[in-house]
This record gives C-alpha cells, sequence and structure tokens, in this order.
C-alpha cells in the first residue's frame, strides 16, 4: 500500500468520525476547546436544517463559522458551500481570513484541500468538492441575488450567510432554494441585530419556528455571556451609555436596538421573558387562569394558554375542532386536574364566532362557576384609556411580559405573533385612547391571526383571587415545586448564551 492510499484512507476514517460530531472535529483537527454557546451552535448545526445565530460584538461568531464551513467540508464527500457577505472586503477581511487561520492550524485540511483568495478546493476532486465566495451590493436585484446562489449541484450543499443582518431581503428567499431538491442542506446565517427592518431580524422573530436560533450576549449580567467579551469593558459601555442605549444593545447585549414607535411589544421583550427563570415558591400561591381562544377561520388553531401569577406555560393548541368538540377537549383537562392546586381559578374564552357554541357547551356540562365569556369588542374595564377589550387585555400583557420577573415558555410562534400587532392612539372625547390592530388589519398586511397570543391576553381578562389552596400545598409541598418547577435549560430551538425559561406544562 502506497502513502497516498494510507493517507486517503486515514481522511476516511476522519470524515466518518467526524460526520455527526463537529465538536469532535474541532477539538481533534483544530486542538481547539469551543466556548459553550460555540457547543450549542455546532452541535445545532449538526442536527438542524438553519441555524441562525444573533451576536453582540466580538463573541467569536467568525470563528465557530470558519469551524463549521470546515467540517461540513471535511466529513462530506463533494460537498459544497457558499459563503456569503455583503461586500468582498468584509468577507476577505473577516470569515475568509479566519478560515485561513484554521487551515494552517491543521495539517489534515492542508493535505486535503487548498487554499486560494476566493476559493476552496478538495485535491482529490477539485471540481466538485469547494467552498466558493460570493457577493453582492445592497442594490442587487433578485436575478443577481439568485445568480449569486447559483451553481451548486451536489448531494451535501451548505450556504452559510455571514452579516447577514444588513442584506437585501431576498437573499434568505433565494438561499431557501437549497431545500427544494432531496440532498442534504444546511443554511446557517449570523449577524449582528443592527436592522429591525433586515433577514436577521424576521428570522428570529416571524420565522423563528423554522430556525435553530441563538442569541450570543457579552452582558454583565448574563450568567451564559460570551467569555470573549471584556467583563470590564461591557460594565464600561453600559455605565458611560446606558442599557437602554441602541449601540449598546446591538454591541454589547446582542439585542435589536429599540423597534418603530407603533410596536405594543418588542422581540427584546419577549427574548428577555423567555430566559428569565422562576422560583416555584414565587408564582405558586397565585390564581391559575386559563386564557382559551377559539378558531374563527379554517386556518387559525384554538389555543389554551395557563398562566399562573408571573409564569405562562406552554400553549395547548387544537386543530379543526368546531364549538362543542372544543368545549368537550377543555372539560377533559378540567376534570383531569379538578380537586387539586392546578384547577383554574378562571376561565376566560373568547365567545366570539365559535367561541359562542364552546362556551354555551361548557355551560351545560356545569362549568359556570369558573368558565366566563370575554368578548374581545366590548367596552374596555378603562375607557378612558382603551378603546376596547382586547386593545387592554394586550397592553395588560404587554405590561406584564416586561417587568421581571414575569416568564415566558420558548415558543417561536407565540413570540412572533405577541410581537406581530401595531397600535395607534386616537382622541375620543377629548380623551387618549389606545387601539391594538384588528385582526383584519393585520390579514390585510399578511400576517395570521395572533391566537396564542389572544389566548394569553384572555388571561389578564379581569382580577382573578386564588382559591385557599394551603391543604394541597401542606400535602404536596416541595414535591410540587419539583414536578411544576419553571427551569432554565438550552432545548431545541432555545438560547444557549442564557438558557431560556421553560414552563412544560401542558394541563393534560
Amino acid at each position: 500500500m502506497t502513502v497516498e492510499s494510507d493517507i486517503w484512507t486515514q481522511a476516511i476514517d476522519d470524515m466518518s468520525r467526524w460526520h455527526d460530531y463537529p465538536v469532535e472535529f474541532v477539538r481533534e483537527a483544530f486542538g481547539a476547546e469551543p466556548d459553550p454557546w460555540q457547543l450549542e451552535a455546532l452541535e445545532a448545526v449538526a442536527r438542524e436544517p438553519r441555524v441562525a445565530m444573533k451576536a453582540c460584538k466580538g463573541p467569536g461568531k467568525s470563528c465557530v463559522l470558519a469551524w463549521t464551513i470546515w467540517w461540513f467540508l471535511s466529513t462530506r464527500i463533494d460537498a459544497q458551500i457558499l459563503v456569503l457577505s455583503i461586500t468582498k472586503d468584509n468577507l476577505k477581511d473577516n470569515l475568509w481570513k479566519e478560515l485561513a487561520y484554521w487551515y494552517h492550524k491543521s495539517e489534515f485540511l492542508q493535505r486535503s484541500f487548498t487554499l486560494s483568495a476566493e476559493r476552496i478546493k478538495s485535491r482529490e476532486h477539485p471540481e466538485t468538492w469547494w467552498v466558493s465566495a460570493r457577493a453582492f451590493s445592497q442594490s442587487a436585484d433578485k436575478e443577481q441575488q439568485a445568480n449569486t446562489l447559483a451553481g451548486m449541484h451536489a448531494e451535501h450543499v451548505m450556504i452559510v450567510l455571514d452579516e447577514v443582518g444588513d442584506y437585501p431581503m431576498g437573499v434568505v428567499a433565494a438561499a431557501e432554494g437549497i431545500f427544494a431538491n432531496p440532498v442534504e442542506a444546511k443554511l446557517v446565517a449570523a449577524g449582528n441585530p443592527t436592522n429591525v427592518n433586515g433577514p436577521l431580524f424576521f428570522i428570529v422573530t416571524r420565522d423563528a419556528s423554522r430556525w435553530y436560533c441563538i442569541t450570543i450576549t457579552g452582558d454583565p449580567d448574563d450568567p451564559n455571556r460570551s467569555p470573549r467579551i471584556s467583563l470590564e469593558w461591557a460594565l464600561e459601555q453600559i455605565a458611560k451609555y446606558g442599557r437602554d442605549n441602541p449601540w449598546v444593545m446591538v454591541n454589547v447585549l446582542g439585542l435589536f436596538p429599540p423597534v418603530g414607535a407603533n410596536q405594543l411589544i418588542g422581540p427584546n421583550d419577549v427574548d428577555l421573558a423567555q430566559r428569565r427563570d422562576a422560583n416555584p415558591m414565587h408564582f405558586r400561591s397565585d390564581a391559575v387562569v386559563w386564557g382559551i381562544d377559539p378558531a374563527h377561520l379554517g386556518d387559525d388553531c384554538s389555543v389554551l394558554v395557563r398562566r399562573q401569577g408571573i409564569v405562562s406555560f406552554r400553549p395547548h393548541v387544537w386543530r379543526g375542532l368546531d364549538g362543542p368538540k372544543l368545549a368537550d377537549q377543555i372539560a377533559i383537562k378540567l376534570r383531569r386536574v379538578e380537586g387539586g392546586p392546578d384547577y383554574p381559578d378562571a376561565v376566560f374564552i373568547d365567545r366570539g364566532g365559535v367561541g359562542a357554541s364552546c362556551y354555551d357547551q361548557l355551560m351545560r356540562l356545569g362549568y359556570g362557576h369558573v368558565v366566563m365569556g370575554i368578548d374581545f369588542g366590548w367596552a374596555a374595564d378603562d375607557p378612558s384609556r382603551f378603546a376596547d377589550k382586547r386593545s387592554e387585555m394586550w397592553w395588560q400583557m404587554a405590561d406584564w411580559t416586561k417587568k421581571q420577573p414575569s416568564c415566558l415558555p420558548t415558543d417561536p410562534e407565540l413570540a412572533a405573533e405577541m410581537t406581530a400587532p401595531t397600535f395607534e392612539i386616537d382622541v375620543r372625547n377629548r380623551q387618549t385612547v389606545f387601539i391594538l390592530e384588528s385582526k383584519k388589519k393585520m390579514r390585510a398586511r399578511g400576517i395570521g391571526s395572533p391566537d396564542r397570543a389572544d389566548a394569553l391576553a384572555l388571561t389578564f381578562a379581569g382580577p382573578v383571587a386564588p382559591r385557599s389552596k394551603g391543604f394541597y400545598d401542606r400535602q404536596m409541598g416541595a414535591g410540587r415545586a419539583v414536578t411544576e418547577r419553571v427551569h432554565v435549560s438550552t432545548q431545541a430551538g432555545g438560547d444557549a448564551s442564557a438558557g431560556r425559561a421553560l414552563a412544560d406544562y401542558n394541563p393534560t
């Protein structure tokens, strides 16, 4: 056996061993140890088709992108990878420079690939096994954007969108074309949260259910902050400019700057609430409230949200049920928790449309003592401030969300819905009133009904006093805290940099 065949045999063995384990590839090929958030990012890329990284300044983002590219290229025969950035200079001075740095750190890469200014090629199959650098201008039209992404014909493809925050909106849509064919495809996007009108903003808000999204922060108060961000520098910037300063939000905290003046709830508000932790001792004596938003249209869903004080738990969703059948499902859940500490003190249900028959059926089933029908179009409890009941409930939900220590479940669809409606201010009878955007106007903008968010808003329909639960607390004691705790985790789709508050309660 020749020396060349020995080298190729060893390369095949390495490729097989590293195929599903990019962390091991980084450790063995480079002798490097990733930071905690980088570990999560590498594992996510191996597992997920779409990964997005929203990063503060200087946490090692280019480094993890370079590792990701080298791992995919090194473990798939005839892999093809496009690396994009907004300008050629940005790509050359940042990510391509990082790729070159790690190339020269690895004998395996040097004997397997060649590196030039805009292309990396396999020594064995240079025409079909490569990484190509691409760039486009901000003014590029859709055809130019699509042409930038053309030329990939392989069973293993990856597109890396670096500094994606300021891309033209059509680029990500064009990149999604790699999923049209039955191949292994990976789409990785990374950037700073500089632009609330750019594709990164829409990835981590509206499209978050399809992406694995990671926030990388240098926040001194976050225990999962990137260790590469100087703590002294971060504290100095916050002390000098304040945490609410847009520059600090983007570069230190890894947050988007303030959104439009007519948005009730911003993505940062939801993100922070999803990443908070809650001690059960701080909410288990509060009232248990259910909000139920029955479906009104065929594409909508019926949703039940449970909230107890500072914690909102993961929504339960049904599809395709009429009012009476939905009522039967709710009744089953009520019977399962009857007599226990999780039995609701109040159930608020939107009784408009399908909700009317659902409400009537619950009354017939004997739940009038706990179920209350709500009409979103009712007059607000405080008509001097709010145009209608729905506007008032959403305002109260927004106020609750923005205050510590309120916790939201890690639910991308709920997050997108909470940030979707806008609002306006009107003057009525010489009084300034708040008006939430109607569902009709939202549909005209191409946004569906915010069913999950409406269900959560319904838990704020009115004040609810908790029943006396001392007996249950004495009987269950610490056991209840264990089974019902809200815990910090980095589950799939969550946030590695500052674990997310998971309230994984299902009323079933």
